[in-house]
């Protein structure tokens, strides 16, 4: 199976386009959160409106797989916690936080980003569920940020991952995890598009600017992923 996969496009529309314009030779589409720019100009409905007609736009080309970034918490829950109800209301044909997908041999787990121990403990009984889903294809994880002390996630001064996620890879030892969040890593000196946790092959594409996004190309039949940005590509093996 072949992805196209992008993270943080933060609304975008050059590379919104651009990923509707490509979806349609992929076998799914995996956008990896922030879609949405809470520091935009433009109204959070207005987005919200918008990136859910897009969304339904590219589920018409494709599989489209697209889970919850920081950027994308819209309201609270019953609970107090934050989370992306207007993902969960987009177009159904689009899998979002919480779905299990089942693409060929491939087993996709689309989790949300969580900032509180509610949404924590129902992340972690998902994986605990869905690593008995496991086949013969890899088990891929889509996770919004990076895992800590990985190059990754490295900010250039700093990390900015998320420990928990060390401990869950720990635990279940996916086989790819997709990331986003950190947007400077591939892009900085001790930084990189990829890493391996515990075995598991981490890849975060990173942000930039311009009409084309940093991007994936994450081909689990050939067992490879190519990472393209304007300033600079690579490709390793899975």
């Amino acid at each position: 199976m072949e992805y196209l996969v992008a993270s943080d496009l933060h609304y975008e529309f050059r590379q919104l386009d651009w990923i509707t314009d490509q979806a349609g030779e992929f076998d799914a589409v995996v956008l990896v959160g922030d879609h949405l720019d809470v520091g935009g100009r433009v109204d959070l409905a207005a987005q919200i409106l918008m990136m859910q007609a897009y969304l339904a736009q590219l589920a018409d080309e494709t599989t489209v797989i697209a889970n919850s970034g920081n950027h994308d918490l819209s309201v609270r829950r019953p609970d107090g916690e934050k989370t992306a109800a207007w993902l969960a209301a987009a177009d159904p044909r689009v899998h979002t936080d919480g779905a299990l997908v089942r693409s060929g041999p491939d087993v996709l787990s689309v989790c949300a980003w969580w900032e509180g121990a509610a949404t924590l403990a129902e992340l972690e009984a998902q994986l605990e569920r869905d690593a008995h889903a496991r086949g013969d294809g890899p088990w891929i994880w889509v996770y919004h940020s990076p895992p800590d002390a990985s190059p990754t996630s490295w900010g250039g001064r700093r990390h900015f991952g998320d420990d928990v996620l060390n401990r869950l890879i720990e635990t279940h030892r996916p086989d790819v995890v997709l990331t986003g969040h950190v947007h400077d890593s591939p892009f900085r000196p001790e930084g990189s598009w990829n890493d391996r946790v515990a075995g598991t092959l981490v890849l975060n594409a990173g942000r930039h600017v311009g009409p084309v996004p940093a991007h994936l190309i994450l081909d689990t039949g050939e067992g490879s992923v190519e990472w393209w940005s304007s300033f600079d590509r690579g490709r390793i093996d899975l």
